[in-house]
């Protein structure tokens, strides 16, 4: 079977829930029960390309036959989850920074090798959880006339930045991959705020850097809150990127389908009328 990269690039705040939580967050995002990390789940990924596919007749031979028929024929494609690869996290200079981490460029390797594309970098390794690699010199997220030269601040969490020729190389092709269309000025915003932390530290952000709102419902003549309708709502945040596999199980022209449905704006998860979950998709040929 032949595979495509599918990167998921969020352009608002991305909410793929898991139902009622039992902690503080009334709706948490969905993490992988062993490293709690966000995916989005490959069956949303195949709902919501399958509803912009339009063509009944398309959308039955790629996608598959609608539930009540669903023992016809098994669909041309398949999606895995995607999963987490660049987190945004607010940083003291910059704004923000996109960061990662071993496991995530590790993971995200054995996909790209999965989907027979052959990227001449290597996983980083950092001297330990205070410190963190950027791309060069003119990376603009750490301080260099701070009194402690070269630090980086995320989410109020100083780290030791040092330049890094694999995070260079990394951010070099990243950028490319995501922002293939020669958009150069997001490339360089990509090269210029990679950031590589350690495993722990990225465990750290992932529960402390997702978006939490407090959502209410207003009692129609009142105007005020109504009872018990104060919840809270966990998501990815804006410029979350992710990635995926889109495996072709049956000769179908499925990639070229795909291709044609992610041309667009697409809307992912829970939300959609209070403007969550828009993204945009690029599958890497």
């Amino acid at each position: 079977m032949d595979a495509k990269l599918l990167l998921v690039h969020a352009l608002s705040p991305l909410h793929a829930g898991t139902g009622q939580g039992v902690g503080v967050i009334d709706q948490p995002i969905a993490r992988e029960k062993a490293t709690g990390i966000p995916f989005l789940p490959g069956s949303s990924i195949k709902g919501v390309l399958r509803d912009a596919c339009g063509d009944d007749a398309l959308a039955v031979r790629v996608f598959g036959p609608k539930t009540d028929n669903a023992d016809a024929h098994a669909g041309a494609v398949h999606f895995t989850d995607a999963r987490l690869l660049l987190l945004p996290i607010r940083s003291l200079k910059g704004v923000f920074a996109w960061v990662t981490s071993p496991l995530l460029l590790q993971r995200f390797l054995r996909d790209l090798k999965s989907a027979q594309q052959n990227w001449d970098v290597s996983i980083p390794t950092l001297a330990d959880d205070d410190h963190c690699l950027v791309t060069d010199q003119n990376d603009q997220i750490s301080l260099s006339n701070a009194p402690d030269p070269n630090k980086v601040f995320l989410e109020d969490l100083p780290l030791t930045a040092t330049s890094s020729p694999i995070a260079r190389a990394w951010g070099q092709k990243l950028a490319a991959a995501l922002f293939e269309n020669n958009d150069d000025q997001w490339q360089t915003t990509l090269e210029t705020h990679l950031c590589i932390v350690s495993d722990n530290t990225l465990g750290f952000l992932l529960e402390t850097a997702t978006e939490i709102t407090a959502r209410i419902r207003l009692e129609e003549e009142k105007k005020t809150v109504a009872t018990g309708a104060l919840w809270y709502e966990e998501s990815l945040p804006t410029e979350t990127v992710l990635a995926g596999l889109t495996v072709e199980a049956r000769k179908d022209d499925v990639f070229a389908t795909i291709k044609n449905l992610t041309a667009k704006t697409l809307q992912f998860g829970g939300n959609a009328t209070v403007g969550r979950g828009l993204c945009r998709i690029h599958q890497l040929d």
